[in-house]
């Protein structure tokens, strides 16, 4: 291999040499330290708001654990005691995604037998935070309880908190009520405030530092009761949170999500376990929703994952929003609306945006406010923008929605002129990154780990890189808006130049990036210097969901993406066996995503090529049984005959939006429910084991639709 003209990083062994790369390495921090609050860790969140705790419900003081919103934790310390010592683990009840309650009971004590209390921590996000403590005297005799609750607020931004980075405490400051009612943390530091209120009713007989204690009186046979609230402020101007209620944690407050939920298509089938894995898809879905107002509009879109993304991104949040069209457009629409309202409009280098590219992530906590991280928002992503336009469009082929592709026409023709003008930055066809920020990522592809693109040989390729799945995506893009511009923007010029242009993308990508070797297959990308980025990747995949592969070669790339090399037996691994930078527990180096397999999936049936649909989707269903049917956000790639069982990557999302939406794309890929001209087409091809499958209540076109189908036949039919 040739000597490289430009460099990004010294060497893979110090991946972290300059300042371009102390995002990635943040970014690392945040996917891969360990979360230190042991087995059966819990998080109840609504919204852009989390709890984190242990199996008990405490957070040590010095976990990752916490009570965060709008990325600043505002407890990071919550351990209820009795007689001095800590509860002992039940059983957890999950009812929802923002509510949970412990059943705890306590250990041998100096004057307290071994279970003589039953304790319950019944605890709800609802706008704010709200705990009800319920400890019950099962002994035949009267106790004398000292209940503690140890508070304490760090303040620490959330970029700082799995870093274990950031000290505080010399600018918190205290103004605890001596009546025993509230405990108050305050901290300033220029521009940025928060503060911490913890109430309780009754109040506390004593406030001892940072604790609440009560001397509780507790007659065998009775319960003791009692309140906590945790006020939170709104996240920002945009999103919006519901009221909280006196009494936290026995009512609710209407909530948005509930009303989406209800409109969502019904699944079921004779195959329970298949129908219970996008029930738990919706559940998780629903969890992970964030609401925002734009232009006096509440707008629904998917947050990225728990517990470390709950905000807005690029790719997660348009790909989710893809994945979940056939069951309801309204994450579709709240994610096209909001993503244009934060289009960029300028030159910035500190957070790379550009005029028309949409942002990679949104962050609100104190480093982003003071300026020192780029998050506000930041812009570092190559493929936001195409896929952006994918949206738009696959959104009007399922609703007909002229009025809000009409609006959105300025925010389409930016976006198309960021792809020509500032995406191919040496006008070659192709769609390349290259980060300005001191903080940028160094990868901006979805593959944005620092070490996520590697040749064959494990080598790390200089900057700017195309990699070959957003060369499909632009592809897709320009036909996709040029059928927009034959029908709701009316612009046939228009049509036929981003025909025009699509084709020539097509053929000069086909040359460029295509590789004899190895039987054939595409390269990941092209680097600085515009060699071939020589790794097998999964990447292949999102070429067949695009179209941009010809015919003759679809065969070899499912060939390709079916061998040992890159099938697990669980899934399409990110990168080859035979890779040298390949590692099964590696991020992006060999692991298996599921929302890299749906998309996959979704090519594969473009193609025809409903055998490996079968396949693909069955690896797929069958993992998500080892999971209690919740997809991880990516699974090791080590192969089934050796394990047995899938293997789910260390610390990954959970849930995780895309890896939500999996199941919803496939079950489309499956049936073959395809929107055209205003009417639903269906092709099922699925396992006999699937059996009879429904649909109800499915939207499309402003009207409601039930589809049934067997596995080989099928009918939509307009709902009653």
């Amino acid at each position: 291999m040739p000597e490289r003209t430009r460099t990004r990083r010294a060497t893979p062994a110090d991946p972290y040499p300059g300042s371009a790369d102390r995002m990635c390495r943040l970014e690392s921090d945040l996917r891969n330290l360990p979360p230190e609050l042991g087995c059966g860790a819990l998080a109840v969140l609504n919204g852009r708001t989390f709890m984190y705790s242990d199996a008990v419900g405490d957070i040590p003081k010095g976990s990752v654990g916490g009570l965060v919103h709008a990325d600043t934790r505002y407890l990071d310390e919550w351990v209820l005691t009795v007689n001095g010592a800590r509860l002992l683990e039940l059983d957890t009840d999950l009812p929802t995604h923002c509510q949970a309650t412990f059943y705890l009971t306590n250990p041998a004590l100096p004057g307290l037998p071994a279970n003589a209390l039953g304790v319950g921590r019944r605890r709800m996000i609802d706008g704010g935070f709200g705990e009800r403590i319920e400890m019950t005297n099962h002994d035949n005799q009267d106790l004398h309880v000292a209940v503690r609750l140890a508070a304490g607020s760090d303040f620490a931004d959330l970029f700082e908190i799995k870093a274990q980075v950031g000290d505080r405490s010399s600018r918190i400051r205290r103004s605890h009520a001596r009546d025993g009612s509230r405990l108050c943390f305050s901290y300033r530091y220029d521009i940025f405030s928060a503060a911490t209120e913890v109430r309780a009713v009754p109040a506390a007989d004593r406030i001892d530092g940072d604790s609440m204690v009560w001397e509780v009186e507790l007659p065998a046979g009775t319960t003791w009761m009692c309140d906590l609230y945790v006020p939170l402020p709104t996240a920002d101007d945009e999103i919006t949170a519901p009221v909280y209620h006196p009494h936290p944690a026995m009512t609710m407050s209407p909530d948005p999500v509930t009303a989406w939920r209800d409109r969502l298509a019904r699944f079921t089938s004779d195959d329970r376990q298949i129908e219970q894995m996008r029930a738990q898809a919706v559940r998780d879905l629903t969890a992970l929703r964030i609401t925002m107002r734009v232009g006096g509009e509440d707008v629904l879109l998917p947050a990225a994952g728990l517990p470390w993304f709950l905000t807005i991104f690029g790719r997660d949040t348009i790909f989710t929003a893809y994945q979940t069209l056939m069951f309801g457009p309204d994450l579709a629409r709240g994610a096209l609306i909001a993503l244009a309202d934060y289009q960029g409009t300028r030159r910035n280098d500190m957070n790379d945006e550009e005029p028309g590219k949409i942002l990679h992530e949104v962050r609100t906590g104190e480093l982003t406010k003071l300026g020192l991280r780029p998050h506000n928002p930041y812009y570092g992503s190559a493929d936001a923008t195409p896929l952006w336009l994918i949206l738009l469009s696959e959104y009007w082929r399922w609703t007909g929605d002229d009025k809000l592709v009409q609006q959105l026409y300025g925010n389409a023709m930016a976006a198309m002129e960021w792809i020509d003008h500032y995406g191919d930055r040496d006008g070659d066809c192709f769609v390349e990154y290259q980060t300005h920020s001191p903080e940028g990522l160094g990868n901006q592809c979805w593959r944005d780990s620092w070490d996520g693109v590697l040749y064959a040989d494990g080598g790390m390729p200089p900057l700017p890189i195309a990699t070959c799945e957003i060369q499909g995506y632009v592809y897709d893009a320009k036909l996709r808006m040029a059928e927009l511009a034959d029908g709701p923007l009316d612009n046939r010029t228009l049509a036929r130049r981003l025909r025009g242009e699509a084709a020539r993308l097509r053929d000069r990508f086909n040359a460029d990036f295509w590789l004899d070797a190895r039987g054939g297959y595409y390269a990941l990308g092209l680097d600085g210097d515009k060699r071939r980025i020589d790794a097998m990747t999964s990447n292949m995949g999102h070429l067949l969901w695009s179209g941009i592969i010809p015919d003759d070669r679809a065969a070899v790339v499912v060939d390709q993406l079916m061998s040992e090399q890159l099938f697990s037996g669980w899934g399409v691994r990110t990168m080859a066996t035979t890779d040298g930078g390949y590692n099964p527990i590696g991020y992006h180096r060999g692991t298996v995503w599921p929302h890299d397999n749906s998309i996959i999936i979704a090519g594969l049936a473009r193609y025809g090529y409903r055998e490996q649909v079968k396949r693909l989707s069955r690896a797929i269903t069958e993992a998500a049984d080892h999971f209690g049917q919740r997809l991880p956000e990516a699974i090791c790639g080590y192969p089934r005959a050796d394990t047995h069982i899938p293997i789910t990557y260390p610390t990954a999302c959970d849930p995780q939006a895309w890896a939500s939406g999996a199941p919803l794309l496939i079950s489309r890929a499956l049936l073959g429910v395809e929107p055209h001209d205003g009417r639903l087409t269906i092709n099922p091809d699925y396992y006999e084991s699937t059996g009879h499958v429904q649909i109800t209540g499915l939207t499309a076109f402003g009207t409601r639709w039930n589809i049934d189908a067997t596995p080989h036949s099928g009918t939509v039919y307009p709902a009653t």
